[in-house]
């Protein structure tokens, strides 16, 4: 159960962070508008809040293992919003991020 929370809370991070860093993108870059650039950096902050609410205490572990879900969910965003194609250069490189991030998070450790 603890993993299955990790890991939701992961996903939803990754919502609010790419979700976020998008609306800045469009708000920027395809020139919709402050409103939406306003929207993506509360998601960011809201990223923010949600990263803390993992149960391991240390901030570094915690961002370095969801460093792994970014670039996985950010090629899957890019999928979705955006109609981007990954090849399988990055679909490799994404699968070796989340074993990397798996291993960060929820490997035995003796303390």
């Amino acid at each position: 159960m603890v993993v299955a929370r990790s890991l939701l809370l992961f996903v939803v991070a990754a919502l609010f962070e790419i979700g976020g860093a998008w609306l800045v993108w469009q708000g920027i870059r395809e020139h919709k508008g402050w409103v939406w650039v306003g929207a993506g950096i509360l998601a960011l902050g809201l990223y923010g809040v949600v990263a803390t609410w993992q149960s391991d205490a240390h901030f570094g572990r915690i961002l370095a293992a969801y460093g792994g879900i970014f670039v996985a969910g950010s090629i899957a965003w890019g999928m979705v919003a955006d109609g981007y194609r990954p090849d399988r250069f990055d679909v490799v490189g994404a699968l070796v991020c989340l074993l990397g991030m798996a291993l960060i998070m929820y490997a035995p450790r003796g303390s």
